[in-house]
């Protein structure tokens, strides 16, 4: 069983682009959903797919464990999720002690932007590069199932600049 430790925050400027990768282009959505777990497909540059199993009720700390299925059993199951199919684009940037996955959401939720940093234990210590604005680890709001699943007017403005 793999354990998934991670951190997230908002970004409060474009500083990280010039350190980034190229981007990969994600659609994912959501099977099957719990109090304590998820299940989810994610497409990734239409060229592969993922299935993952999450499980915990903590936001810093949860099981993880992900597949890879058939792009074609993946196209399917997506078109089966439940709420949003989120669409984002996710980079990749070398911090200086941890590398951060960046992703850029589009719409309904164009303007968010989004840096994950997955750590070995809870107790480390990632040095935040200037961009990293607020942290919303803990702030459900920002789970990737919680975006999926909100109805338009449920929807909180939760870029980092309130557009």
């Amino acid at each position: 069983m793999a354990k998934e430790i991670e951190r997230k925050f908002l970004v409060k400027h474009e500083g990280w682009r010039a350190e980034a990768g190229p981007g990969a282009a994600m659609r994912q959505g959501y099977l099957a959903a719990m109090d304590d777990r998820t299940v989810r497909i994610r497409l990734i540059d239409g060229e592969s797919a993922r299935l993952t199993i999450k499980i915990g009720t903590g936001m810093l700390t949860r099981d993880e464990f992900e597949y890879a299925v058939p792009l074609g059993d993946g196209e399917e199951l997506i078109a089966s999720a439940i709420g949003t199919v989120i669409a984002k684009t996710r980079y990749r940037v070398q911090g200086e002690t941890h590398v951060w996955e960046v992703d850029v959401f589009e719409e309904p939720y164009a303007g968010l932007i989004v840096a994950e940093v997955e750590m070995r234990t809870e107790t480390d210590d990632p040095v935040l590069p200037d961009w990293i604005g607020e942290e919303v680890t803990d702030d459900r709001r920002y789970s990737n199932f919680a975006l999926a699943t909100q109805t338009h007017k449920q929807r909180p403005d939760l870029t980092a600049d309130g557009r």
